[in-house]
């Protein structure tokens, strides 16, 4: 009904001669996403409330007056759709205004879909040819054409199926690799852009840093004893991984050292040391839950999860601030950059609102510009976020860039597409009331 709610809205204020294709369209788009039964039936049913038909009719009156007609029906039962189902068209407020782009979220490979239940990752690009890269638990590292429209497997290594929480694409001495932290297995894998693994950097062993507290917790850890039958706590649950000026800056979130710690290469090899920074607690520079790392701009910024917080430092580990604006709640997972403003994602809905899914936050560095909800458009299973991630795709002809962000759901998986919408309509967002400048 939500794919219903979508086409028929889209037919208002359109010339009465393009009405035919359009709903043959809708039936179509209707039929391969829900299945022909239920939304066949409920096109037909649209169509009958609005007066049309499916075979050309002659009418009387004026084309004015039938479109005039025809508007005011369409616009009656648009809203008895919206206030029958919720569902919107566009969310987001301002220049981050975007839509369900149904056709790229249906480009998920059929192969993974048994897999899709289990997403618990997220995505990274090869600025250079703007493939996107991402793993699916159980099935493998993919690519993701420049376009959206394809995905192909690659590598053969079985270390590639397990658990790609966070993903990184970098050029270091000329050499574009990709850096992908497994927190289940408590290692990074270094892996050619053809999915050939290069080397496994495991959890770190003490005494390669400049920061006591992260020396000594790996030197301490993994010979302390547990009793017989106690849970068992990964010393080095890596959450995400980011490159910045020959070093790879990863997060350690799921595990009691709660650090930044970074690796340097040598003599090809990546080895831990020197820089470090943090650890568990609620003093400024400590994480609770550090989820995500992004470096941008020669900065390094940290999705402090459970403090619902994005903190930026030098890369040196000196905390700078942390970034305003950010509802309360909001248990940020990842940061992202498009062309002008960060884009970071929260787990769950805010707390205490109508909120149907977690929010995307699009954030100017100083203030929130935007809350972006796919739960206003109807994409069915989405409800807890992962990760979220800008991409760009250039038009051949017209070399026009529009912006989508790619989406990860948790929990219950799902993978899903959203398109911006230049000039959108704005949506209310599910938030916390409060003043706010004029976008």
């Amino acid at each position: 009904w939500a794919r219903c709610a979508r086409g028929v809205t889209r037919l208002a204020g359109r010339p009465l001669s393009t009405l035919q294709p359009k709903i043959s369209q809708a039936q179509d788009e209707s039929r391969r996403f829900f299945g022909a039964n239920l939304l066949g039936a409920g096109i037909v049913g649209a169509g009958a409330v609005l007066g049309l038909h499916t075979s050309t009719a002659s009418c009387h009156g004026s084309d004015d007056a039938r479109l005039a007609r025809l508007e005011a029906q369409v616009a009656t039962l648009t809203a008895q759709l919206e206030v029958q189902h919720d569902v919107q068209l566009t969310t987001g407020q301002g220049d981050a205004v975007f839509e369900w782009d149904v056709e790229l979220t249906n480009a998920f490979p059929d192969a993974a879909k048994p897999f899709e239940k289990d997403l618990h990752g997220g995505f990274n690009e090869d600025p250079d040819t703007g493939i996107v890269y991402t793993g699916i638990p159980g099935y493998g590292l993919c690519t993701i054409s420049a376009d959206l429209k394809s995905w192909k497997k690659v590598g053969t290594d079985p270390r590639l199926a397990d658990n790609c929480h966070g993903i990184v694409v970098f050029k270091h001495k000329g050499k574009t690799q990709i850096a992908v932290a497994q927190n289940e297995h408590a290692r990074i894998l270094i892996v050619g852009l053809d999915g050939t693994v290069v080397q496994e950097i495991q959890q770190p062993k003490g005494g390669e840093f400049n920061h006591d507290e992260a020396n000594w917790y790996y030197s301490h850890t993994p010979s302390k004893q547990c009793p017989w039958g106690t849970p068992h706590k990964p010393a080095f649950a890596c959450t995400d991984v980011t490159y910045h000026d020959g070093k790879l800056y990863a997060v350690a979130g799921y595990c009691d050292g709660d650090f930044v710690v970074t690796a340097s290469e040598k003599g090809g090899k990546w080895e831990w040391g020197p820089t470090a920074w943090g650890g568990k607690g609620d003093e400024p520079g400590k994480f609770q839950t550090a989820h995500g790392i992004f470096a941008y701009d020669n900065h390094i910024f940290v999705a402090n999860r459970e403090a619902h917080q994005v903190i930026e430092f030098t890369p040196e580990g000196k905390l700078v601030r942390c970034l305003p604006d950010i509802p309360d709640t909001a248990r940020i997972c990842n940061v992202a950059r498009a062309d002008n403003y960060f884009v970071f994602n929260a787990l769950e809905p805010i707390q205490h609102t109508p909120a149907k899914t977690a929010p995307i936050f699009a954030h100017s560095g100083e203030r929130l510009l935007s809350v972006i909800e796919p739960g206003d458009l109807g994409i069915p299973v989405l409800k807890h976020l992962h990760h979220v991630w800008p991409h760009y795709v250039t038009d051949p002809k017209t070399k026009k860039r529009t912006l989508y962000l790619l989406v990860q759901g948790w929990s219950r998986g799902k993978f899903a597409v959203l398109k911006h919408v230049p000039g959108g309509n704005p949506s209310k967002p599910n938030t916390w009331n409060r003043t706010q400048e004029p976008l």
